[in-house]
């Protein structure tokens, strides 16, 4: 689980302007990083099928997101591509 000050700097960062925290950047900004905690955790315990299936689960709502997008607006899908890898995200 994000705790506050990790969901505030990753909304901090992606946000498009001062209220915003549902904006589709952010919440791909977020799965991203939970997806990146469920991976570490599913490397010291390699069994945990619960874990994958919630990772599994993840991983497709943030390709939903990155389909939505990048059909909506490529621009903002292509600078939110460059962002994270800058970031360190991807």
């Amino acid at each position: 689980m994000l705790n506050k000050e990790v969901k505030d700097k990753i909304i901090k960062e992606f946000a498009q302007s001062e209220n915003d925290t549902g904006s589709s950047q952010v919440q791909i900004a977020l799965l991203t990083e939970r997806i990146r905690q469920i991976s570490d955790h599913l490397k010291s315990f390699p069994k945990d099928k619960h874990s994958r299936l919630g990772l599994v689960k993840l991983v497709g709502k943030r390709r939903a997101f990155y389909n939505y997008l990048k059909k909506r607006n490529l621009q903002d899908f292509q600078k939110l591509m460059t962002d994270m890898k800058t970031k360190g995200y991807l």
